[in-house]
């Protein structure tokens, strides 16, 4: 390639390989090295079915278009690399005009079409959840200590067969006021206390505090790329974040416990563009991985929704306040989930490196 068609080549916000006559892959742009999780160097010269795992048949469709030296369309279909959950892409294949029998295989994720209108849905709930959570606070929460408090003064002159009933009102009222509580949370305004942070030591802080609580029976794996630089956020809001996630994923595992992978990497090429119509480079990526028995289909697309939940006695506000704190972050979560493969990624701004004095670079 010329320098012109490597600088055009890099600058494609979309996966792309070109792909050789023996379908083996010659190059990826760094789309790609992001989507596929390696590098240009590492993958040259695998076949490229190998290593794009697509749930439709496809290579006759594309030898015809080979042949034909004609473009393929395909949408719809969900594209996965056998490390991560698949994502639901639209395909757009061609040959090069100029090298007979080489292809140009480009991969649109029909996430990223939606980036903009999900952030902007996840912000509106997030509004209207604040304003019923100020409501509820007010208008229940004292009642209910009243409540309470009249079900113990009764409960002291009754047997312990009529003492059962006044329990069960404490008990009910106090649940409810734990519940007003995740709302009064979620409601809360303050925005996060951004600064330069490590976040393999947020992930550390979470992982100990996980496997002596809540994740006691869980295996918890590090797969960490110890090159990843600082975000920027804020530590102690991430760690709920990061505790919200590993959470959900040992309470869908239950009580026979389950594996939960913690991967991160950088990804360069990931942008969010803004309803302003600019963007910001998101390029750290986390995801917590884990082996259960994923999201309920009828769900999946609202699991971010305020009082939307998988579980029978959920609240449907942990997930909700999670993409209320990555979006304070101006950051982006996502999840794919198939039963036994469940992937939440969140992608993190970078923190800006520090500029050099003169006297420094000297």
């Amino acid at each position: 390639m010329s320098l012109e068609d490597n600088a055009i080549w890099a600058s494609l916000p979309v996966p792309a390989l070109l792909l050789d006559p023996e379908d083996r892959i010659e190059e990826i742009n760094p789309a790609a090295e992001g989507f596929l999780n390696t590098s240009s160097r590492s993958i040259r010269g695998q076949n490229v079915w190998e290593r794009v795992m697509i749930n439709s048949p496809l290579e006759d469709a594309f030898n015809r278009a080979r042949e034909t030296a004609s473009p393929l369309f395909v949408n719809d279909v969900d594209v996965g690399t056998g490390e991560r959950a698949p994502l639901h892409c639209n395909l757009q294949i061609a040959p090069l005009s100029d090298r007979p029998g080489y292809m140009l295989f480009l991969i649109s994720p029909r996430e990223l079409a939606g980036r903009m209108t999900q952030d902007h849905s996840v912000k509106s709930a997030a509004k209207s959840a604040i304003g019923m959570a100020e409501m509820l606070a007010h208008e229940i929460k004292n009642p209910l200590a009243g409540i309470t408090g009249a079900a113990q003064l009764l409960s002291m002159g009754l047997d312990a067969e009529d003492r059962e009933l006044t329990d069960l009102i404490v008990a009910e009222t106090r649940r409810v006021v734990k519940l007003l509580e995740q709302v009064e949370q979620f409601g809360n305004l303050t925005l996060p206390d951004l600064r330069p942070v490590n976040i393999h030591d947020v992930l550390d802080r979470a992982r100990r505090s996980a496997l002596l609580g809540f994740g006691a029976s869980m295996k918890i794996i590090e797969d960490y790329d110890p090159s990843l630089p600082a975000a920027i956020g804020d530590p102690d809001q991430l760690l709920q974040v990061v505790l919200n996630l590993l959470k959900n994923a040992a309470q869908a595992a239950g009580k026979e416990g389950g594996t939960i992978r913690i991967h991160t990497y950088f990804e360069h090429s990931f942008r969010l563009r803004r309803a302003d119509g600019g963007g910001r480079s998101l390029p750290l990526q986390i995801e917590i991985i884990d082996d259960g028995p994923g999201l309920p289909p009828d769900i999946a697309d609202q699991i971010f929704d305020p009082f939307v939940s998988g579980r029978e006695n959920g609240t449907g506000l942990g997930l909700a306040l999670v993409s209320k704190i990555i979006s304070d972050h101006e950051g982006w979560i996502s999840v794919n989930s198939v039963p036994g493969h469940t992937v939440f990624r969140i992608s993190l701004p970078m923190a800006p490196r520090a500029r050099k004095t003169k006297k420094e670079s000297s």
